[in-house]
């Protein structure tokens, strides 16, 4: 699949526009036509194929064009004509958060900034020549400062849904190599991390088989260099320079070696403690007592050999999961298909690319229960926010819309913006007409600890507040966030019956996995949402899911598991 490389040229053309000064409508068009290639489940080179690439919701002629370019070529013309246009690093300033198209352009005609680099030592030797940049002062300087050294400490790690969709290919590819039985991530992204260092892979296949596996997954599709091919073991670089580790293991050993790689090392270092004193020896190989194996062919043997119960993954963090197992206490936790709604998600009314039936189909499709249309509210104007009449007139759409259906409840929500002073954007009326209310902070993000938690709390003891969504606004990777006392603002959201969003895009996981455990343990509820802007999104679910599971949440911990009567029911207690 050629999506993502085509949606980052898209990306990379609609921020060269932005740089340049062009027009406002074209790159939107392009910023929309990135986010649609990106999220597309099939392959656009099949929509290419059939001659669709314009029945794509965003794609017109000019970018079905565009599309056939880089298919036919691996280049875009007007891509490269803009990169001519400036200097060849300045676009990786926008890698920092808070440095926008238009920051970078400033940075660079009146600051003569080119590069990161150039930043960093202007930081450092001489930040008058950026105060002295129109909009720069030197708060924001600081802030910029903040971010340079926010973004080095990523070191290398990517997001959660990058790693995801790279395993994925590769297990697909090694899954049909001949003698391949069963193939599964390991390593952080098993255990749901929300950014993975180095993917790890393991095989269960005979010996006989091992050596042409791993010449399989030496040249699966995505692979850009191979750094080893040994017998039972391949290293490869990635396409992004992520690297990805295949081990073909015996089934005898399957279950000890996917457990000893799965880790993590702290987990893995309890549990050969726990057999030391059971006068046991685990390693990758499998559990055993003097030469004898005893356990190894599963994860659940060696678990149970050991005297515990089966931990799942998600809790292997030596967080008190061994204990838990001993003593019986391990919670029953959310699955995906405990899931019944989706109460966060945007539609072309704002800044969505799906209308309103076409997310309604989809929830359909997924056998949810309900869903809530929540759009932007109008301080988010970059974000095409809703202005009081516009609301109207889309929750309007919105009532005429659920009356087509009767298996599924269509509510009418908002994503209301909480200012920096815990305010709501939109009036306590306004907000009494709508069936369900998430409030969001988008700005002033760098607040310190109490003044954050003041807002917030603020926010979720307005009456008319069910929700606060992406409590945080981290952007993984890109941005810290706000830093906030969880425990005062998950007190104040259970004693006000307000939920505390898991905001599922991997980009976000906001709640992160530690803020969901505290949160439980001071009683609040959560609610785990997509936020999603285009049908795509929607898959965006199992991510939320499993930073839930990290967190130890249960079906009873989240409002969105609920049958349709007792969501209602909780909803109605808010009023």
């Amino acid at each position: 699949m050629k999506n993502q490389e085509i949606a980052g040229t898209f990306a990379r053309i609609a921020d060269l526009m932005d740089i340049l000064g062009e027009d406002v409508f074209r790159v939107n068009s392009y910023r929309k036509a990135s986010r649609v290639i990106e999220e597309l489940p099939e392959p656009i080179e099949d929509f290419a194929a059939a001659g669709t690439l314009q029945e794509i919701p965003g794609i017109g002629k000019s970018t079905a064009e565009k599309i056939r370019q880089y298919l036919s070529s691996g280049k875009v013309a007007l891509h490269e004509e803009l990169k001519a246009k400036v200097p060849p690093k300045l676009t990786d300033l926008l890698e920092i958060s808070g440095l926008g198209p238009k920051t970078v352009a400033k940075l660079w005609k009146q600051g003569g900034i080119t590069s990161v680099e150039e930043l960093k030592e202007a930081i450092v030797k001489d930040p008058s020549r950026l105060t002295e940049i129109e909009g720069l002062g030197e708060k924001k300087v600081q802030q910029i400062a903040e971010s340079l050294a926010f973004l080095q400490s990523a070191g290398g790690r990517i997001r959660l849904g990058e790693a995801d969709r790279l395993a994925s290919a590769l297990i697909e590819a090694v899954g049909k190599c001949k003698g391949a039985k069963r193939v599964a991530a390991a390593g952080s992204l098993r255990r749901g991390k929300e950014t993975i260092g180095d993917i790890d892979l393991l095989c269960h296949a005979p010996a006989s088989a091992a050596e042409e596996i791993i010449e399989c997954f030496a040249a699966a599709p995505d692979v850009q260099r191979v750094l080893a091919k040994g017998g039972t073991k391949g290293s490869v670089v990635l396409r992004g320079d992520v690297q990805a580790d295949l081990r073909v293991v015996q089934k005898v050993e399957y279950g000890s070696a996917l457990a000893y790689f799965t880790g993590s090392k702290a987990h893995n270092i309890r549990l050969r403690e726990l057999a030391a004193r059971k006068g046991l020896k685990l390693n990758e190989y499998g559990l055993f007592r003097g030469e004898e194996r005893i356990a190894g062919a599963d994860e659940e043997g060696i678990y149970r050999a050991l005297g515990l119960a089966f931990i799942p993954p998600e809790l292997r963090e030596d967080r008190g999961e061994i204990e838990a197992a001993i003593e019986g206490r391990l919670p029953e936790l959310l699955r995906g298909e405990d899931i019944r709604g989706d109460l966060h998600m945007h539609t072309t009314a704002s800044d969505g690319t799906s209308t309103i039936e076409e997310m309604v189909e989809a929830c359909r499709k997924r056998g949810y229960a309900y869903l809530v249309i929540s759009e932007h509210s109008k301080s988010q104007v970059q974000a095409n926010g809703l202005d009081e009449k516009r609301l109207e007139a889309h929750v309007a759409a919105i009532r005429k819309a659920a009356k087509r259906y009767d298996d599924i409840e269509v509510l009418a929500g908002i994503e209301v913006d909480v200012f920096k002073d815990g305010s709501l954007d939109f009036a306590s009326d306004v907000l009494a007409g709508l069936d369900f209310v998430t409030a969001s902070a988008h700005s002033a993000l760098s607040l310190g600890l109490r003044e954050a938690t003041r807002r917030l709390i603020k926010a979720i003891e307005h009456p008319h507040v069910h929700s606060i969504g992406h409590p945080t606004g981290r952007m993984i990777n890109t941005r810290p966030g706000m830093e906030i006392d969880i425990d005062e603002v998950a007190a104040a959201a259970a004693s006000n019956n307000v939920a505390l969003e898991i905001n599922a895009h991997y980009y976000r996981l906001d709640l992160r996995d530690t803020h969901v455990r505290a949160a439980i343990q001071k009683g609040a509820k959560l609610v785990i949402n997509t936020d999603a802007h285009c049908l795509a999104d929607l898959e965006m679910m199992k991510y939320g899911v499993t930073t839930a599971r990290r967190g130890w949440a249960t079906a009873e911990d989240v409002i969105n598991t609920y049958p349709p009567a007792k969501l209602r029911k909780w909803i109605a207690q808010k009023r």
